[in-house]
Formats: C-alpha cells, structure tokens, sequence
C-alpha cells in the first residue's frame, strides 16, 4: 500500500487524495471536450457515475500499491481544479499523469503541481525514475513537463481511449538529475 501524506501545500494549490465529492467536478472538467481531446484515456463523454466508479478505482489502486492519484484544488478558494497522479511501472519506477480544467489553463497551475508530484515521488516514495507522456498534438503539456525539469526521451505510437494509434512524446527525469543541473 502507498501510504497517505497529508496534503502537499505548494504556493498556489493544495495536492489532497481525492473524495466522492469530487466527482461532479471531476466529471464536468474531464468531460469538457477541449480537456479530454489531450488524454489518452480520459473517455468521452465522461459521466458523474464514471467519475464516482474512477475515484474509488483510484483508491483501490493505492491501496494495492499500484499508484497515486490527487486533487489538485486551488488554495484560495479550494476549487477543484485538476487532477495529477503516478503509476507505478516498475519496483522504483513511475509514470506521471495529469490534466488540468480548461478554465484554468496557462496558468501555470499544471507545473506548480508537477513539480510537486516529482518531489513526491523522489523524496517520499523513493522513486528512481519518472516518466510521462503527452499527446504529440499537445505540446503544451510538453512545456509543462520540460520546465519542471524533465527531459525528452522519445517520440512514440501509442493507442488512445478509443483504440486509434497516435503519436505521444515521452519524458522522463532521474532522482538526483534537478540538483545535478
């Protein structure tokens, strides 16, 4: 099992484990077309009732110790504004993940929390190496992962949501390579 932490305070939002009420947000930002169109795998449309069956998934999946999923919710006024999290692909190895609601975008929200998530990642879960992934037809989620330090590694094939194959940049970042540079 991955242990809960309490909430990881950055400047602007709070990363917190995701609750049940959660869903009617989740499910009205990662439905919004212009959100889900830059994910693999955030289906469309996306349901209350699929965000409720996904939330508990995610619990489920810390507790099996396969992964960490978190809110990413404003400080100022505690509004949901996204969601980030990793998944384990090895003994100490990850995949980040993340999206952030259309209203919030380019606001730097996503590489607050990004940064966040890898200090995480290394310092709590003693991780060695952390990927991720963008759609090619993405790039801004690449400045995203670039300015939090991470580097390209990759340009890949992958199928999405509803099984076509499209091209995906991926990015990585080794414990100890940001205090390197």
């Amino acid at each position: 099992m991955i242990p809960l932490f309490p909430a990881i305070q950055t400047t602007r939002l709070c990363l917190r484990p995701l609750r049940l009420e959660d869903a009617r947000a989740v499910s009205t930002l990662a439905g919004n077309w212009n959100v889900a169109r830059y994910t693999l795998r955030v289906p469309h449309p996306y349901t209350l009732e699929m965000a409720e069956a996904w939330i508990r998934q995610t619990w489920q999946s810390r507790e099996r110790g396969e992964g960490l999923v978190l809110a990413m919710e404003q400080r100022a006024e505690a509004v949901l504004l996204g969601v980030i999290g990793l998944e384990y692909t090895g003994p100490d190895a990850a995949d980040l993940g993340y999206w952030v609601g259309e209203p919030w975008w380019g606001q730097g929200y996503a590489t607050e929390a990004v940064r966040a998530m890898l200090a995480l990642g290394f310092d709590r879960l003693g991780l060695r190496v952390i990927g991720a992934e963008h759609l090619a037809s993405n790039p801004a989620s690449g400045r995203v992962m670039q300015k939090a330090g991470m580097v390209h590694v990759a340009s890949l094939i992958r199928p999405d949501r509803d099984g076509r194959r499209v091209p995906v940049e991926r990015y990585q970042l080794r414990n100890g390579d940001l205090a390197d540079s």
